[in-house]
């Protein structure tokens, strides 16, 4: 049997406007105390004190969650630039922007760093995060991905990565970052060199051979001790025999017989003919 639907009332229609009334007063102040989702201005990451900015952007960063660390630095350098926490924050908004691999806006950061902060005792690091920034330029997934010569590549990056980490060391000889800035270096310099190479080869296939000398004695004057030498002194004493320049062909052949006595580059300089 289907239940009855209850008959309407004139006496229930009071009582069901006052249940009504009440239920809305509550909620309006239940709303007014936040607990319908109203958010406290002082709750608001923009509004949060320096200090608080500061930790929850190294929380993030300790975490390698550097895009939440990013948004924190970035508020606290706009409301606190000349804050006791600005400059740390500053550095490691650097190395923030170096891991997601933004080279322009790190460099940025960490050059203003070096340049508003010149006896921070953390300045050791920023000349090293300097020269790790340079030292990866053109380093990112699609070079990772397909595999090219490192010395193919425009060298600006890897001379001012060079060229930092001989600051550091000339500046803070007892630097922790020293030794792995040394390493880096002697990679850099074989890159550098090998660079020099190519270029002087480049020249040579085309008969620029005053500009092939000059970039394989390049090599041997700045880059001696890396595997580019030998061909460096090849490429030397055939240009230099190219251009008639008997004497000094024979002083680099001379250099690399006495150095790399079974070089296969002795033959060739042999059977190299004038123009």
């Amino acid at each position: 049997m289907p239940i009855p639907s209850p008959s309407p009332s004139r006496n229930l229609t009071p009582f069901y406007l006052k249940v009504v009334v009440l239920v809305i007063a509550v909620a309006a102040s239940l709303s007014g105390c936040g607990i319908f989702g109203e958010t406290n201005e002082e709750d608001l990451p923009e509004n949060w004190p320096e200090d608080k900015l500061y930790f929850a952007a190294k929380e993030s960063l300790d975490v390698g969650a550097c895009g939440g660390a990013i948004e924190n630095y970035e508020r606290l350098q706009t409301r606190y630039p000349f804050g006791p926490y600005a400059a740390q924050a500053q550095l490691e908004l650097s190395y923030c922007y170096y891991k997601q691999e933004d080279s322009p806006a790190a460099l940025a950061a960490v050059e203003r760093f070096i340049k508003l902060n010149p006896t921070h005792p953390h300045m050791d690091y920023a000349y090293y995060l300097h020269g790790l920034i340079n030292f990866n330029v053109g380093r990112g997934l699609t070079a990772r991905l397909i595999a090219r010569d490192p010395s193919q590549r425009d060298p600006g990056a890897a001379l001012a990565a060079f060229n930092d980490y001989a600051l550091l060391i000339r500046e803070y000889p007892k630097s922790r970052y020293v030794d792995d800035a040394q390493l880096r270096m002697r990679y850099l310099r074989n890159i550098l060199a090998q660079h020099e190479v190519n270029v002087a080869n480049f020249y040579m296939r085309r008969g620029a051979f005053v500009a092939a000398a000059n970039r394989a004695r390049s090599v041997v004057e700045n880059y001696q001790q890396t595997p580019a030498m030998p061909e460096a002194l090849v490429l030397l004493a055939k240009s230099y025999k190219v251009l008639e320049m008997n004497e000094l062909s024979d002083d680099a052949l001379r250099v690399l017989e006495l150095n790399y006595p079974n070089h296969p580059g002795i033959s060739e300089v042999n059977k190299t003919s004038v123009r």
